[in-house]
């Protein structure tokens, strides 16, 4: 039996933040301001305890500096370059994660820096990335 395809119509942000819940166990919301709308569903649909693919409901926290399940986090402009010193961590540890973002124009030259400092400094950074 095969299941009925839902199709609907939404931004880049609300399709990130559906295939990200799905395969997510544990999400790390990152504190900043201006945020997307990526991080607010995704603490919505955990309140509500809407279930991923497992079965589970998504467990929301703010963002630490250990990653010890299969997590995502996301941020928007700015919050990338705060998040380097985490994300070398990361990669030191040679653990797995996801990164959702979004980028207003502004920022296209930060993301440069940032993916130019990134892969100076290691070449195991393993990463999804999701652009508007």
């Amino acid at each position: 039996m095969s299941k009925a395809l839902k199709r609907a119509t939404m931004d880049g942000n609300t399709a990130a933040a559906y295939a990200s819940y799905a395969f997510t166990e544990v999400t790390t919301i990152y504190p900043i301001t201006p945020s997307s709308t990526m991080a607010e569903l995704i603490d919505e649909w955990s309140a509500k305890g809407r279930k991923n693919i497992f079965g589970q409901t998504v467990e929301v926290r703010e963002m630490q500096h250990e990653g010890g399940a299969l997590a995502s986090t996301y941020t928007a402009s700015q919050g990338l370059m705060l998040m380097l010193p985490n994300m070398y961590k990361i990669s030191g540890e040679v653990r797995y994660s996801s990164l959702y973002r979004k980028f207003p124009e502004i920022a296209d030259e930060l993301l440069a820096k940032a993916q130019r400092d990134a892969e100076e400094r290691t070449e195991t950074y393993l990463r999804l990335v999701a652009e508007k």
